[in-house]
């Protein structure tokens, strides 16, 4: 168990709980960017030394990972559906609507080795499903794969996507398709006016629900 931690500096506040550290942590990171959080800027946001930090964190991976469990334990846990289908469905689109209120955890899950225990209900339900629906159990890890760079990709691109819209930086895609040349490319022509329109349709479910579908019927070649 950590130690509670203290703060003997005169004039100080006394830092006492995990709690503190990692909603500070959060908000460093929101506020920031995951980047630029570092144990020292956490321990000035917090107004303590360095080392106080170390009785609850080894390091920065450390707190990230701390950061990511403190959050998944927080997701509201569903009944999953007893249809295998409608089980994988639901477990993935909890894992995507839960990282996209939280777009920086997208970036750090991107190291693909960081996920905590407390979330592994949601893969327990994808992988569960798929062998429940005939899969073996490598077909099912494929399949929970495919799901999982489906949802990251998916989110990383809306929130990139949104930060430019936010800086106000010019889209450099609209100037692309606002001007392309209909005797070589006429399909594209055809919708280019559209495009902006058509791709900010939010249509995660339904391209989850194609590739499951059809990993599904193929899992038996």
């Amino acid at each position: 168990m950590p130690r509670p931690v203290t703060n003997s500096r005169p004039g100080r506040p006394a830092v006492t709980s995990r709690e503190q550290i990692l909603t500070a942590a959060r908000l460093l990171v929101e506020r920031d960017g995951v980047q630029k959080l570092s144990l020292r800027r956490l321990a000035a946001e917090l107004d303590v030394g360095v080392t106080t930090l170390y009785h609850h964190v080894r390091d920065k991976e450390d707190l990230l990972i701390q950061l990511l469990g403190h959050y998944a334990e927080q997701i509201e846990r569903p009944e999953l559906p007893s249809t295998p289908r409608d089980r994988i469905l639901a477990a993935a689109t909890t894992m995507h609507d839960s990282l996209a209120a939280m777009p920086w955890a997208v970036e750090v899950l991107t190291a693909d080795d960081l996920l905590g225990e407390s979330a592994l209900w949601m893969v327990e339900g994808i992988v569960g499903g798929a062998v429940d629906a005939g899969c073996s159990p490598e077909q099912a890890v494929v399949l929970y794969r495919g799901i999982w760079y489906y949802t990251v990709g998916e989110l990383l691109v809306r929130a990139h996507s949104a930060r430019r819209r936010e800086d106000e930086r010019p889209v450099y895609r609209d100037n692309v398709f606002s001007g392309l040349d209909a005797s070589r490319l006429p399909h594209l022509a055809a919708i280019g006016d559209r495009w902006a329109e058509l791709t900010a349709k939010d249509t995660y479910v339904e391209g989850l629900r194609a590739f499951v579908d059809g990993s599904l019927a193929d899992r038996s070649r």
